[in-house]
């Protein structure tokens, strides 16, 4: 029944219990189509006397990982028509599954998220229900999914059995319910998990002031407690009602719009037109070293540990090498620590790692990532030794941040083999991996990080060779912006307010101090260097750093820091910009004391939006999308807009234009618009072709919303919930 995509499928055994098989590669997403078809074999069941009780599973082993987010990326584009409302949470999952005259049970292998739980037996009604109201507030707040046996003792399933015995147990539990041997009890109408009204507005009440403290600029968790609340007050059917007209105001949102974006912009990454369409099939890594054992180092090699990857970690001396596994243990330890990882999975893990000293063991790696400092000829001659000791399929990837890999590579017969791992600190935690490629750089050695990339749990994106790549290219006018408003009058602390109201999590100076002032020095310099007509040139962080205030890590920077690292601003600080004035000739004007908190917004964000346009222009980046997601997950731009890109095409290229030329010729070149966007600009253009976010948006479907970076994000797919069987398993895993 329903689509070719995406189906169901009735089969009836000789015990009477008809098996309803949720059929939609690969994780039998829930598209339209689906229900629809699931409604029609219901209600096959239902007729058909042969049939006694109904089981629904899904194929594969997985039961569903979600609605399918491309159907809302549909409607919006109004390529997809939308069912009549109420349709899939009264009629579908509560008047037909939840009422049926014969048992229902949801049998579930693997993944049942989203909309995937909702159809098993939960949603804003009904989860609350069986798990209670502070539990269910957590679990869709935080969309945090949980195993089996947590799921057993939440009282969310009824049973937890093994994969093989899982349809048979749950064939029989129907037939138990059918015989009065099994409770059937609707969880539409349970109470005995809700607390008293008093006590239910008083955690409503909570969950609403922590969201708002976390999340001040989203609506759709508010929502969510709001209809929570509804069911609890006034009943579950007027609540499924409002949760359906709550839906689709939340459907027309910019914010959902911005995170369908998000979330297919992700899936596009490893898509690389002229690489990915070759056929090139990834070669198998087993082996992995890293030669050094610093932050950065311990992060990679506890990243690829983590992905059972055998790790080489080379050091300068016994000293340094002992530091770096040092490193290592701590970060698997703290995973420990966290109930994240069993003793005995954190020793297993450790046995993978292996230091050495010298270029011995390097004879027979897949894969060297060279992670030292970033100094040129020291990394020239790295990668000249690794020519000498690696095996001739060895990938030889660099994690420089800054350097041209040409450059670093000048030394070598194998530049086809040299390629950058750009990793963002701490590498083990956050998500994206730059994958910088030359001229030079083989299509098979690209398809082979990607791979390791994805294995490594890590969202690639391929960018070309410049200073700065992507990220650091991008966001180089972040703090230089910020360095501009200081010094024209603009309070530090309300710049970076500003900045964090705005979504970022944190602004340019508690930036600035978290990295340390040496490393923005370091990486400023290359940009004066290469980009010397569109920096802005300050002295104050110098001036700072001469006086022994260099960031977090000496407790003194923009901010002072105490013994736990928090930060409070310092008074001090007035003394250091008045002679940064001083030395750059400017005075306070008294438009940027009193600029308001959209200017601030603006007058950082949008250089940094130039400077992106130049990345797309110059083919740095290979989609628009791409760098929508290298801002997202590389600097932390709030992904409920969107993404830098598509955030700026809300406001449009002509606007953002005419402010950067007119600060451009207030205040010099620092402003200067490119011509990319002059040109875009001038034809009352987007930055980013429709044409290519529906193509986005068709090409790389598939059906599970996870939440991207704030834990709050994936809430919507939980928010258009609902629920119905009567009982469900989950295997042991």
């Amino acid at each position: 029944m329903g689509s070719k995509k995406g189906r169901t499928m009735v089969e009836v055994g000789a015990d009477g219990v008809a098996v309803i098989t949720i059929i939609n590669p690969p994780v039998n997403s829930l598209s339209f189509d689906v229900l629809q078809s699931l409604k029609e074999s219901f209600d096959e069941a239902l007729q058909r006397d042969d049939v006694k009780a109904i089981v629904v599973v899904g194929a594969n082993g997985k039961f569903s990982g979600g609605f399918d987010i491309s159907a809302f990326g549909g409607i919006q584009q109004g390529a997809v028509q939308q069912p009549k409302s109420g349709y899939i949470s009264v009629e579908v999952l509560t008047d037909t599954i939840e009422a049926a005259r014969k048992p229902s049970v949801a049998a579930i292998d693997g993944l049942a998220l989203g909309g995937g739980l909702e159809v098993a037996m939960v949603g804003t009604q009904r989860l609350p229900r069986l798990v209670g109201l502070a539990k269910s507030l957590e679990m869709m707040l935080t969309s945090k999914p949980v195993k089996g046996e947590e799921a057993l003792g939440l009282g969310l399933v009824d049973a937890v059995v093994s994969s093989h015995e899982l349809v048979n147990a749950a064939r029989q539990w129907a037939l138990d319910i059918l015989a009065r041997r099994k409770p059937w009890v609707a969880t539409l109408y349970k109470t005995d998990k809700i607390e008293p009204l008093g006590e239910a507005r008083q955690i409503l009440n909570f969950a609403r002031a922590q969201t708002r403290k976390r999340a001040p600029n989203l609506k759709h968790p508010l929502v969510c407690i709001d209809v929570i609340e509804e069911g609890i007050v006034n009943g579950p059917k007027p609540a499924l009602y409002k949760e359906v007209e709550a839906f689709q105001g939340l459907l027309k949102s910019d914010t959902s719009k911005s995170l369908i974006h998000i979330f297919f912009a992700q899936r596009g990454t490893s898509k690389v037109p002229g690489i990915t369409d070759r056929g090139l099939v990834p070669r198998k890594v087993k082996k992995v070293a890293i030669l050094g054992g610093g932050l950065m180092g311990s992060g990679i090699a506890t990243a690829l540990l983590l992905s059972n990857y055998t790790v080489i970690l080379k050091e300068v001396n016994e000293k340094f090498l002992e530091a770096g596994i040092g490193r290592v243990k701590a970060n698997l330890g703290s995973r420990v620590k966290k109930g994240q990882m069993t003793q005995e999975k954190f020793e297993k893990t450790m046995s993978l790692l292996r230091g050495v000293l010298d270029f011995e063991s390097f004879r027979d790696v897949d894969m060297v990532i060279e992670a030292v400092i970033e100094n040129v000829s020291l990394k020239q001659q790295i990668f000249a030794d690794l020519e000498k000791y690696c095996p001739p399929h060895c990938i030889l990837a660099s994690n420089t941040s800054t350097i041209d890999l040409n450059l670093i590579g000048k030394r070598t017969k194998s530049q086809d083999r040299i390629i950058g791992a750009h990793f963002f600190s701490p590498a083990h935690i956050m998500p994206l991996l730059e994958i910088v490629r030359t001229e030079h750089t083989s299509p098979q050695i690209i398809v082979d990080l990607l791979d390791v990339g994805k294995k490594i749990k890590k969202t690639p994106i391929i960018v070309g060779n410049c200073t700065g790549f992507a990220v650091n290219r991008m966001f180089f006018p972040y703090t230089q912006a910020g360095l501009f408003l200081v010094e024209r009058g603009t309070d530090v602390y309300r710049i970076d307010r500003a900045i964090t109201k705005f979504g970022m999590p944190m602004g340019p100076f508690r930036l600035a101090d978290l990295v340390g002032f040496g490393v923005a020095i370091a990486t400023g310099s290359q940009f004066i260097e290469n980009f010397p007509e569109r920096t802005y040139k300050s002295m104050l962080i110098p001036i700072m750093q001469e006086d022994k205030r260099t960031g977090e890590s000496t407790r003194k920077g923009f901010y002072l820091y105490d013994n736990k690292r928090k930060a409070s601003p310092d008074p001090e600080l007035k003394m250091y910009i008045e002679k940064a004035r001083s030395i750059s000739g400017v005075a306070v004007d008294p438009k940027f004391v009193k600029l308001s908190e959209k200017d601030i917004v603006e007058m950082i964000f949008f250089p940094v939006v130039n400077e992106a346009c130049r990345v797309f222009a110059e083919g740095i980046a290979v989609k628009a999308s791409d760098i929508d997601i290298a801002a997202v997950m590389g600097m932390g731009f709030p992904p409920y807009r969107g993404g830098l890109m598509f955030w700026a095409d809300s406001l449009g290229s002509k606007y953002i234009y005419s402010r950067l030329e007119e600060w451009s010729n207030l205040y010099g070149g620092f402003f200067k618009p490119c011509a990319f966007l002059a040109e875009r600009a001038a034809k009352g253009a987007p930055l980013v072709s429709k044409l290519q976010t529906v193509h986005i948006l068709l090409h790389y479907s598939i059906g599970y919303f996870m939440s991207l970076l704030h834990p709050l994000e994936a809430l919507w797919a939980s928010t258009v919930s609902r629920n119905l069987m009567r009982a469900f398993f989950f295997p042991l895993i």
